[in-house]
């Protein structure tokens, strides 16, 4: 199972991070052991690693991101784009 890690930036990350568990849902159907990190530096720049057992699934949602997905990701503050690193 590859690890997939999404970085982006945050409005502000303590209320980005109040949001782990709805971005634990929205991932779920994805793949599991959903981790979310922020940067040391105390920027807003933040990063979710997850396990991916369904990569077409997630790619499609991240190309197409359906109503409900577009208002938690405005809802937690994330700032697009969203970047997505595959671990080789």
């Amino acid at each position: 199972m590859p690890k997939l890690v999404l970085t982006h930036r945050v409005a502000d990350v303590d209320t980005w991070l109040g949001y782990n568990a709805q971005r634990v849902a929205d991932l779920a159907p994805f793949g599991s052991n959903i981790t979310d990190h922020v940067a040391m530096d105390g920027s807003n720049s933040v990063a979710v690693s997850i396990d991916v057992h369904d990569m077409a699934g997630l790619q499609a949602a991240m190309a197409s991101p359906d109503p409900d997905r577009v208002a938690s990701m405005a809802s937690q503050g994330i700032i697009l784009p969203v970047m997505a690193l595959i671990e080789k």
